[in-house]
């Protein structure tokens, strides 16, 4: 296993320009090459049918973390986006049976994976340019750490797979554990929001200010956020009922991440590395220019709170206020004193409090959405988790609804 890495062999020079423009690391106040996500699943009461909970069955956790820092090779006549550095790691705290279990299906793994054993300690292989670190625990130094109890029986094993000179530093390895002691996500609760045709309501409400999820994205051609979960096999599904809902991963013999990451290396990282694949490669869409023509008529003002992180809006001359973070809660998210409303495009719940100080600000919220998934063929009703009376939801994709919402301004796209 070789890095860096190539995501894409060629990029043209229009390319070229966008990465140095909107994805080097001056761009918006943070690294946009450096792609990031964190799962913590355990067992409460409150998850029940999805973790498994019970009063006999409880204490599991697994906690996933991944970085992926990606970067321009420019030593060939055309520019090659690669992945230069890769890290992934995966904690569980289970029955110590299955802790030693798990231990051997590793050992297994690493063979058939073809990793050699590094180091004098037993506990370090390399493939590549890869190091995997197996790393066991009687209580887990995070545990310690936060004075957490380890349930009578248990015990953790990590796995860490990284770049050979990727240096991590300590608040990043944290991060995930400090994301952990601040408790489950406890969802939101819905009200009775009114349902419109369009948005012809929201001009009585001007200007506006937009937070957009991933319905923008995923109609430029990019997975939707929640594709993450099936590559980091986070959850799994319930049969093959797609209409049945997910299970998370909680067991780790049923661990498929590492097994994949261990026994066919290369391939599982074309998987970790195609959605940045596909944002490099999509284009802003008619839903993107329409805002900024809204934006340059003055009905839409502030920044775009925005959960994604393909650079769409800034790429059509938008400013972002990126909010998918995990160090703290409520990124800050400015607005303009004149703004009398806010637009949620294609966003099931508002996880970073947008929609909640927007209230509080006294600002009607408008919901733009289809409250509808579909996934091979199987449509499945997603309701906005926390739309609240008052609230105005469109059920409708991004395009049609914004298109006709620039007709009634009179704004020419």
């Amino acid at each position: 296993m070789l890095l860096p890495y190539s995501v894409i062999d060629s990029l043209t020079p229009e390319q070229s320009r966008m990465w140095a423009e909107h994805f080097s690391p001056e761009a918006g106040g943070r690294r946009p090459s450096t792609e990031e996500g964190i799962w913590r699943r355990t067992q409460d009461p409150r998850n029940a049918e999805q973790s498994g909970w019970s009063e006999d069955e409880n204490g599991r956790r697994r906690v996933v973390h991944y970085r992926l820092h990606y970067d321009l090779d420019q030593t060939q006549p055309m520019d090659r986006l690669v992945l230069a550095e890769l890290y992934l790691y995966v904690s569980w705290l289970a029955p110590a049976d299955e802790i030693a279990a798990h231990r051997r299906d590793l050992e297994k793994w690493l063979a058939e994976g073809g990793w050699k054993p590094a180091g004098d300690r037993g506990n370090l292989w390399r493939l590549g340019d890869l190091f995997a670190m197996v790393t066991e625990h009687a209580v887990h130094p995070q545990d310690e750490r936060a004075g957490r109890d380890t349930p009578e029986g248990f015990t953790s094993i990590d796995v860490t797979i990284q770049s050979i000179d990727y240096a991590l530093a300590r608040a990043s390895r944290n991060l995930p554990w400090d994301v952990l002691a601040g408790g489950m996500r406890v969802k939101e609760e819905r009200g009775t929001p009114e349902y419109a045709d369009d948005l012809s309501g929201l001009l009585q409400h001007l200007p506006f200010v937009v937070e957009a999820g991933c319905g923008t994205s995923i109609e430029a051609g990019v997975q939707p956020l929640h594709w993450l979960h099936e590559v980091y096999r986070v959850t799994a599904r319930k049969g093959n009922d797609l209409t049945q809902g997910y299970k998370f991963t909680m067991s780790p013999g049923s661990d498929v991440l590492v097994q994949e990451m261990l026994t066919a290396t290369e391939r599982k990282i074309g998987d970790m590395v195609s959605m940045f694949r596909a944002l490099v490669e999509a284009e802003p869409t008619e839903a993107h220019r329409v805002l900024k023509a809204l934006y340059d008529a003055g009905h839409a003002v502030g920044k775009i709170a925005t959960h994604n992180f393909d650079r769409l809006f800034a790429r059509t001359g938008v400013p972002e206020a990126f909010m998918r973070r995990y160090d703290q809660k409520t990124p800050h998210m400015e607005y303009p004193d004149d703004a009398k409303a806010l637009l949620v495009i294609g966003l099931h719940a508002d996880r970073r409090d947008v929609q909640k100080r927007a209230r509080e600000r006294g600002l009607r919220v408008f919901f733009l959405d289809t409250e509808g998934v579909t996934e091979n063929g199987v449509h499945k009703e997603y309701l906005i988790e926390g739309a609240r009376k008052g609230d105005v939801i469109v059920r409708s994709e991004a395009i049609p609804a914004l298109r006709r919402l620039a007709e009634l301004l009179g704004v020419e796209c």
